[in-house]
């Protein structure tokens, strides 16, 4: 793990003798004859520094996952989609000279270099999706409300990352106390490139490979597409308004006006479609000195502000080496459909 993190700065902190103690209390427990937890050993990384005490770490320690470090994240004011350490910005294990995206950074280096098959994250407006699409991973965002949360604007939620679906839903069973059987197979998809209102943002190349990607995966499903279009209002100045601690009640009430708007449209969406999909970021990752005028959270953040569970699944790379995400967005609390339907992405293993 050091050789590997040297160069890509995924951690801040390596908790390897608190692992190992874990790992030796759980050996002994079970030569006692005690039943193995569900992932008994399994090793994870953990987001941020106050990722370690929160309810979903606890609950991972308790069905027998091992930290084994805290990763990255970015610093200073704002969403910012790259990570930090003392030792220089977190890399992309696939292309070192670009961010790996954010804001959980080093979760998504960390799993896609191998090194844990889970980590742990949080998406307020996209923080695990646009990092697990730029490191060929699996980031899944749960219907706001389902588990509790501790951000005061309601935005952001917990998230994991991982190598493979079956994880995240090993993490969904844990996290909701139960199996989740498959749910049953939906009919209709839908697909919309820009929401509506992020055509300026989109790089053709990441479209073309996200829409391939979806054609894929509505085939292998047996799905039929609607050709409803998609035309949602940008969340952008309401997002904004609700993360921001002196907005103002005129600013307050025109931001639920455009959010309650958005969630007409989308409860009218779904009622004639099971699945939305898009691609996952509009943009190629891009380097460490930022994301020029792309805005990475283009096509995510409007899924925070209605609640809608989402997953974005790896969709392919680009000639220069780049991967791209696909998202998968579903109703509200069909989180069980979402996490079986992004095991059967073909182009996904």
């Amino acid at each position: 793990m050091a050789l590997i993190d040297g160069s890509l700065r995924a951690f801040v902190e390596v908790t390897a003798h608190e692992a190992m103690a874990r790992a030796r209390a759980l050996d002994e427990r079970l030569a006692r004859g005690e039943p193995a937890p569900r992932w008994a050993g399994v090793p994870i990384a953990v987001k941020g520094r106050t990722g370690m005490s929160s309810a979903h770490t606890r609950a991972l320690r308790a069905a027998g996952a091992i930290p084994i470090g805290v990763t990255a994240t970015p610093v200073g004011p704002g969403p910012q989609t790259w990570g930090h350490t003392d030792r220089g910005p977190t890399r992309n294990p696939w292309r070192p000279d670009l961010s790996p995206g954010g804001s959980s950074a080093g979760s998504a280096a960390a799993v896609a270099a191998g090194i844990v098959p889970v980590a742990t994250g949080s998406d307020g407006a996209g923080s695990a999706r646009i990092p697990a699409a730029w490191c060929a991973i699996f980031g899944y965002k749960p219907t706001t409300g389902m588990l509790p949360g501790t951000d005061r604007s309601g935005l952001g939620v917990a998230a994991p990352l991982a190598a493979d679906p079956r994880d995240l839903l090993g993490w969904a069973e844990i996290m909701y106390g139960g199996t989740l059987p498959p749910a049953p197979v939906p009919r209709v998809a839908t697909w919309s490139a820009d929401l509506g209102y992020a055509g300026a943002q989109l790089d053709d190349d990441v479209v073309a490979i996200a829409r391939t990607a979806a054609a894929a995966f509505v085939t292998a499903v047996g799905l039929r597409w609607n050709d409803r279009p998609v035309i949602l209002a940008d969340p952008a100045t309401a997002w904004a308004v609700l993360r921001a601690p002196t907005a103002t009640p005129a600013q307050l009430t025109a931001a639920a006006r455009l959010r309650a708007d958005n969630d007409h449209r989308m409860a009218e969406l779904f009622a004639a479609t099971d699945v939305l999909l898009t691609p996952t970021t509009p943009g190629h990752a891009h380097g460490h000195d930022g994301p020029g005028d792309h805005l990475s959270v283009a096509l995510t953040w409007s899924f925070n502000l209605s609640g809608h569970p989402a997953i974005s699944v790896p969709a392919g790379v680009t000639d220069d080496g780049v991967p791209v995400g696909l998202q998968i967005v579903t109703r509200h609390n069909d989180d069980q459909q979402l996490l079986h339907l992004a095991t059967r992405l073909p182009v996904a293993r």
